[in-house]
This record gives structure tokens, sequence and C-alpha cells, in this order.
């Protein structure tokens, strides 16, 4: 019996989600077409009935993270700074799960995705500016030029503290790590009013 159109791109679908979360989970160098496509229930066959190649598939799971990633922030993005930045380094340090997609492919496979392929490398830039576009809607008190680069800085500035809270073997050194960064970055996005107001009250 042929399957619809509709059920293709189901399938299709199912896949580059439990793609993404096992590269998550394992790497992707570390982890095969076969892997995938069991824990999606299909036939190492099937693969090649939706997708060109491995890459092709690195390429969209890294791409559907991200999106997901967006559209979290997305959804706090107008809550108080303590909250937003609280949002921030959870979702960059959130482990994947069978529920759905979490966790930053920056942070669970950075240096895979360095040496990754150009629609890859291309799928984790539109997805790092997106990220950037949205944070700087955090700095109303700056201009847009100045807001993209405080942007810039908060997201890479949370990704690398993370990435170094993970590798750590020091419990206590790990969460420091990451609270150092969210307390610099507070008093970044304060803005110059309110940091003014603090040293007066000082």
């Amino acid at each position: 019996m042929k399957r619809s159109k509709a059920d293709t791109a189901a399938t299709r679908a199912r896949v580059v989600e439990v793609a993404a979360q096992t590269f998550a989970r394992n790497g992707i160098r570390a982890t095969g077409v076969a892997e995938i496509m069991a824990a999606a229930g299909l036939t190492h066959g099937a693969f090649y009935r939706h997708f060109e190649s491995k890459e092709q598939l690195v390429a969209e799971a890294c791409a559907l993270t991200l999106e997901s990633l967006v559209g979290s922030a997305e959804s706090v993005a107008g809550q108080e700074q303590g909250r937003f930045l609280s949002h921030l380094e959870s979702f960059l340090s959130s482990e994947c799960n069978e529920g759905g997609l979490a966790g930053c492919p920056f942070v669970a496979m950075g240096s895979e995705l360095a040496r990754a392929d150009a629609e890859t490398r291309r799928a984790a830039t539109v997805g790092f500016v997106n990220l950037v576009d949205l944070i700087a809607t955090r700095y109303s008190h700056l201009d847009a030029k100045s807001a993209r680069i405080a942007s810039i800085y908060t997201l890479t500035t949370m990704i690398g503290a993370v990435t170094m809270s993970r590798i750590v073997d020091d419990p206590e050194l790990s969460n420091q790590i990451v609270e150092i960064a969210k307390t610099h970055l507070a008093s970044v996005q304060d803005g110059p009013a309110k940091n003014g107001s603090r040293r007066r009250a000082a």
C-alpha cells in the first residue's frame, strides 16, 4: 500500500526529531544512521527514502533544535531580567529527553559543528543569529548596533559558561561559573540608568 505524502512527511519529521535528540545526547560522530532509524522504529534501509546523506539529517536536526530554542526563548522574552537569564541558562544546559527537544547544540556539539559540512554550519549560523536578534530586544536602552554587540556577548558568554560548567569535575565550581556569568550579564543588561541608581543607593 502506497504511503500518503502526509504519512511520509510525518515519518521524516519523526526521524529528524529522534536524530536531534540522539545527536545532542551522544554526539554526531558517535551516532550512526542505523541507531537513529531503529530509535524511530524504522529500518536502516528506509533512511535513503527520506534523506540523501547523514549530513543532510544533521543539518535538519540542528535547525530543528535551534528553532525549538528560539521559540522557547521567545515565550519568556517579556519576563523580568533575572527570569530571562535563568531561562537562557536553562535551555542552554538542559539535557535531551524523550519528551521533546531540549538543550543547546552549541553546548552539546560545538566542536563537531565547527567541523561540519556547509549546510549544517549554515543551519547553526541561522539559529545563532535568530537567538542574537531575540536577545538584542532586551537591550532597549541601547542603539541597534550596541544592542547587537551586547546580545552576542550575552549569548557567547552563556554558551561558554555552560560548556565549562559541564567540563569541570567540581560541582561547586561548575555552579559558580554559571552564576558568575549570569551576574555579569545582568549588570550589562541593567543599563546605565539602573547601574547609576545602584551606585547612588550604595
